[in-house]
């Protein structure tokens, strides 16, 4: 099943909890946005662009939740939503990327009486308005969740075309089905190369601290019959310079208009041994996560979590850690765009120069 899907019927957004796989699949209700952000900022849903696509289920129960008898007075109760789930994770740009597309499709100036010259006549408008509006939030969500399956799909298939029969593929994190509304980025790439009957082997990255490799891509890959291994982050150097691996994958929370990529922390110590190694390493991101505001990596936010999360680490049930001990936890890093090799799209592999090709693939149609 997807990621995170509306129930029609209870009127509510229903979430896989990642936080208990693979030991136990379990099902969580939201009905309101804070809760929605909350689950965003715990990690109960994660991956780019499953955050995009919580975030406007999160307005469609925001606008539910409205007591709103005007569209003036939803629009406002909408924008205190999408600042609290904006808020959830600063890194990923799939989150704002939603939020405003969803306001800026159902909210167009003339109908919230924005703009010059323009009347704004509340007054005369009925809670039936409202309640249209409301559902049209719903839709643009729903909109936003199945077009990013099949842009994953599509995604996937131009990724697939650089595997080759017999690679060993080290990939980092979790970018499959979980990571998105359903299918997977990276993660995408691999099952379809898979399904085309091609012979591969994937080498997980634990992926420190919240081990989402060794968690949930092991789990993922498991699910599809893909052939596996998991190794310490620690260890893909090893694999990469005694020539084990033919490709190296990942996603990414944000891309920079030069290239720069924003993905989960190890990321860049990756693709450095890849480099190292003549060892091609791939982003493999829709388009929405690709932000060409940003001209660099250095202006995308990189959220650091709490300390918890890398002093929790226990073996044979014993701290590992001293227990006055602080940590630093980033959750992200960004790595240069002259260590990867390509950014795969829904509309095709993107090569350097990033700066002048990433621009045409944001607005290609294809």
């Amino acid at each position: 099943m997807r990621t995170l899907k509306w129930n029609y019927d209870k009127n509510l957004l229903e979430m896989i909890d990642q936080r208990l796989l693979p030991g136990e699949f379990k099902i969580i209700e939201f009905d309101t946005y804070q809760k929605v952000a909350q689950a965003i900022t715990d990690m109960v849903v994660r991956g780019a662009p499953a955050i995009g696509g919580a975030a406007g289920f999160g307005l469609a129960a925001a606008a539910f939740q409205s007591a709103a008898s005007t569209p003036e007075e939803l629009h406002r109760d909408l924008k205190v939503a999408a600042k609290v789930l904006g808020q959830a994770r600063p890194t990923a740009v799939n989150l704002a990327w939603a939020l405003d597309r969803v306001l800026n499709e159902v909210f167009p100036p003339l109908l919230i009486g924005e703009g010059p010259g323009v009347r704004s006549d509340a007054e005369v408008r009925s809670n039936a308005e409202v309640m249209s509006l409301c559902q049209a939030i719903l839709t643009e969500a729903q909109r936003i969740a199945d077009e990013d399956v099949e842009i994953n799909k599509r995604m996937a298939r131009h990724g697939a075309e650089l595997i080759e029969d017999g690679d060993t593929i080290i990939h980092h994190c979790n970018t499959g089905a979980l990571a998105t509304v359903d299918w997977g980025t990276a993660l995408g790439v691999i099952r379809t190369a898979h399904e085309q009957g091609k012979n591969i082997h994937v080498l997980v990255d634990e992926t420190r601290p919240r081990l989402q490799g060794a968690r949930l891509t092991a789990w993922e890959l498991e699910q599809y019959g893909i052939p596996y291994d998991i190794i310490s982050d620690n260890a893909a150097g090893y694999f990469l310079r005694t020539g084990q691996v033919q490709k190296v994958v990942f996603g990414a929370d944000r891309v920079a208009a030069n290239g720069d990529v924003a993905n989960k922390i190890g990321t860049y110590m990756l693709a450095l041994a890849a480099r190292d190694n003549s060892v091609p390493a791939y982003s493999v991101v829709p388009t929405s996560t690709i932000d060409l505001t940003l001209p660099t990596g250095e202006e995308i936010p990189i959220e650091e979590r709490e300390e918890a999360e890398v002093l929790a680490l226990t073996l044979k049930g014993l701290q590992v850690s001293p227990a006055n001990a602080s940590a630093r936890n980033p959750a992200f890093d960004v790595t240069p765009h002259r260590l990867v090799t390509g950014i795969v799209t829904e509309n095709g592999v993107v090569y350097p120069p990033f700066d002048k090709n990433l621009p045409k693939a944001v607005k290609s149609e294809t």
